[in-house]
């Protein structure tokens, strides 16, 4: 079980190390279309990240795609159905699913959304916000709890994505995500892309949010593309995976790992799927960055 909030929580998972562990290089979100490619000349990525939601069933070629690529690369599982910003009692049988795919596969990092997408026993196929307030914050913490003992693992929360501000927020995002990680032992998966959107629709600093991340909680960065919102004149940005990385966002992640620095980096694209070339040079220009980082001093990590 966890320790006590306040009790130095934040030790009780590091001792679990997977065999599998990332690289502190760029890794890519696994997609079928692309195994051939992968399976024949994978450079320059070197690892790979899966959704366990579509892995959760007894046999077939799903599963053996994903031994086959364990066989050859580290994993990371990214969840999207554990819901544990929703403030419900989590999924004892989603858990105990994950539990058994980490089990077999053993995947370097198990990380989830710092969203709800289930109520009253429905599942709902999207990531909804998370009001920014104690009682949230609270619920919030005991699901990372639930969640970090079910899979015996300590795992990493991913920043939102906002679109506008929820009227009950009480505190910033940057404040409710470190709380949250600190209380619960968890880690954070930073994603660069999320917080350039959330910045534009909501009108703060980007510079300053990623300015105060403390490096020793960062796992992984997410890198992505985003597009404007066709259907509105308000110069909305949604966050589509559908497009390369933009250049302010790969701006904000040079400035986050010239400070903290190299961490394991995925680019996601999970819409409008480019082929294999695309997705390797987008995993280039990340190992590029990271390369010329680790070629000169820290900014005064936190």
């Amino acid at each position: 079980m966890i320790a006590p909030r306040g009790q130095n929580s934040d030790n009780i998972f590091k001792t679990v190390m997977p065999s599998g562990a990332i690289p502190a290089r760029a890794g890519v979100g696994f997609k079928a279309e692309h195994a051939v490619d992968i399976f024949e000349n994978a450079d320059p990525v070197a690892w790979f990240e899966v959704h366990p939601e579509n892995y959760m069933v007894s046999g077939g070629p799903r599963l053996h795609m994903l031994t086959q690529l364990r066989e050859r690369f580290p994993l990371s599982m990214h969840g999207v159905g554990v819901s544990l910003g929703g403030g419900a009692p989590l999924d004892k049988n989603h858990l105990r699913s994950l539990r058994a795919l980490v089990d077999r596969f053993e995947p370097g990092l198990v990380s989830e959304h710092i969203a709800w997408s289930g109520h009253d026993g429905k599942y709902l196929a999207d990531l909804l916000p998370t009001p920014l307030t104690s009682a949230s914050l609270a619920h919030l913490v005991d699901a990372i709890d639930q969640m970090q003992s079910a899979v015996g693992r300590r795992i990493l929360i991913e920043n939102p994505t906002s679109y506008l501000a929820l009227p009950q927020n009480s505190m910033p995002e940057t404040d409710f995500i470190l709380q949250a990680a600190r209380q619960s032992g968890c880690g954070l998966l930073i994603d660069v892309n999320n917080i350039f959107i959330s910045a534009h629709n909501l009108g703060f600093d980007a510079n300053s949010y990623i300015d105060v991340l403390p490096g020793d909680l960062i796992g992984e960065i997410h890198l992505a593309g985003h597009e404007q919102d066709a259907d509105t004149s308000d110069n909305v940005l949604i966050d589509t995976h559908s497009r390369p990385v933009a250049s302010p966002v790969w701006a904000l992640y040079q400035r986050l790992i010239d400070r903290i620095g190299a961490k394991p980096t995925l680019i996601e694209w999970d819409n409008d799927i480019p082929d294999w070339q695309m997705l390797a040079r987008e995993a280039e220009q990340a190992n590029r960055v990271i390369d010329a980082c680790e070629n000169q001093p820290r900014r005064g990590a936190l």
